[in-house]
């Protein structure tokens, strides 16, 4: 199987996604990392951006895709049977809720979905609770949008924070390939 997996720029969880990412690998699937232009150059407290890209790098053995001219082939060449993103910023939900194209990432997304083949969303937003909620329904509703289980990670400090469980990134991917959303296996 081969994945497109893309990272936003919720930097306190790139770690977490990397690790997924890895995991992806290990397993003995073909990923591809695709990064918005700001997880690419950034350099924060959470690390510098030159050693995120090279450790993704070294992992996949696959350069990144980091500008939206690089991510516009995804859909017409057919590239990935699955696209994910994770960690998804409020950002990135809100330009995927309006067709908004004007990064790497959802340049991906966009290219990617017009073949009707599954994105799979991995939430990290401080706002899920707040202004980023109305664009979670929204994506939840359309069609070949998939989400990994997500939930409050700190309600005391960030009553309206809420990220994805990246351990279940896997099981989403394999569901999302049939159509099928993980919460509904869950409950």
């Amino acid at each position: 199987m081969k994945i497109g997996y893309c990272l936003t720029g919720s930097f306190c969880t790139l770690e977490k996604s990397i690790r997924a990412l890895k995991d992806l690998v290990v397993k003995g699937y073909e990923v591809t990392p695709i990064m918005s232009e700001n997880a690419y150059n950034t350099d924060t407290r959470f690390g510098k951006a030159v050693d995120i890209v090279a450790q993704l790098e070294s992992i996949t053995k696959k350069k990144t895709i980091h500008t939206i001219c690089e991510a516009e082939p995804i859909g017409p060449k057919k590239m990935f049977d699955v696209l994910v993103v994770a960690p998804c910023t409020g950002n990135t939900l809100a330009k995927l809720t309006n067709g908004i194209t004007d990064t790497s990432v959802t340049m991906a997304v966009k290219s990617h979905i017009r073949n009707s083949r599954p994105v799979v969303i991995g939430v990290s937003t401080n706002d899920a609770l707040g202004g980023a909620a109305k664009n979670i329904g929204s994506l939840m509703n359309y069609k070949n949008y998939y989400f990994v289980p997500f939930g409050m990670d700190d309600y005391e400090h960030k009553p309206k924070s809420m990220v994805c469980d990246f351990e279940q990134i896997e099981a989403t991917i394999m569901l999302a390939l049939n159509g099928e959303e993980i919460n509904k296996k869950i409950l």
